[in-house]
C-alpha cells in the first residue's frame, strides 16, 4: 500500500473511530476490496488529507452535498463524523436549513429525518 492509503486509514480511523472503520474492513469482500481501497486511499487520505480545509470545513460541505443528493446512510455518517470534528447541533441544524433552501424542501425535510434520528441515537 501507499503512504497516501496509510493516510487515508488513520485519517478515516480519527474521523469514524475505530470500531465503524473495523466493521466497515471486516466485511469487506474480494469484490469490495477495491472500493474500501479507494476509499481508503484517494477519499480519506488524497481529499480529507489536504492541508487546504480542515476536518470541520470538510465535514460541513459533506452534510450539505448528502444531504442534497439524498443519500442518507452516508449522511448518518457524515453528521456523526461532523460531531467528531467540532461540529454542533446548530451548526448541523444551519446546514440542512440552507440545504432545503437551495436543493429544495423535500431533500431538506429528508435531512432533518437523518439527523432527527441520529440525534435520538444520541441519547
Amino acid at each position: 500500500m501507499t503512504d497516501r492509503y496509510d493516510e487515508g486509514v488513520r485519517i478515516r480511523r480519527e474521523v469514524n473511530g475505530d470500531a465503524v472503520v473495523d466493521r466497515i474492513l471486516a466485511s469487506t469482500d474480494e469484490f469490495s476490496k477495491p472500493m474500501q481501497d479507494l476509499l481508503n486511499e484517494y477519499c480519506w487520505g488524497e481529499i480529507w488529507g489536504r492541508p487546504g480545509l480542515d476536518r470541520r470545513s470538510r465535514s460541513m460541505l459533506n452534510i450539505g452535498m448528502l444531504a442534497a443528493l439524498d443519500r442518507p446512510d452516508a449522511l448518518a455518517g457524515h453528521i456523526r463524523s461532523g460531531l467528531v470534528n467540532g461540529l454542533t447541533w446548530d451548526e448541523v441544524q444551519e446546514c440542512l436549513l440552507q440545504v432545503a433552501v437551495y436543493a429544495g424542501m423535500p431533500a431538506g425535510l429528508a435531512a432533518f429525518d437523518v439527523a432527527k434520528r441520529v440525534k435520538d441515537e444520541e441519547r
